[in-house]
């Protein structure tokens, strides 16, 4: 049976200034996850900053198969790709660590 949801790749900037990549078919739901300590393991090493970007792909295999080619990109180009996505979207910043932007 065909899945009826998108799956979304989606980039963080995190607190150290790096950038983590995943998957998710609610990306707002994974990033308050990741935010509240309950993501993957990177992000509770590096907290979440805020959502740069997340692009729509129509089935898990695509998303992951882009996941993989935006992981191997270099920080720079990862920020490049982040910029052609973000005007087209509003990045919402983590609630725990908005407050400690200067």
């Amino acid at each position: 049976m065909a899945e009826d949801r998108s799956w979304f790749v989606y980039l963080i900037e995190c607190t150290d200034g790096s950038i983590y990549t995943g998957i998710a078919v609610d990306v707002k739901a994974r990033f308050d996850a990741h935010c509240a300590g309950k993501g993957a393991r990177y992000t509770r090493s590096h907290p979440p900053l805020r959502l740069l970007a997340s692009a729509a792909y129509p089935d898990r295999s695509t998303a992951s198969q882009e996941e993989y080619r935006i992981k191997q990109l270099t920080p720079a180009v990862k920020r490049a790709y982040a910029d052609m996505l973000i005007a087209r979207q509003i990045s919402p910043a983590c609630q725990t660590t908005a407050a400690q932007e200067p």
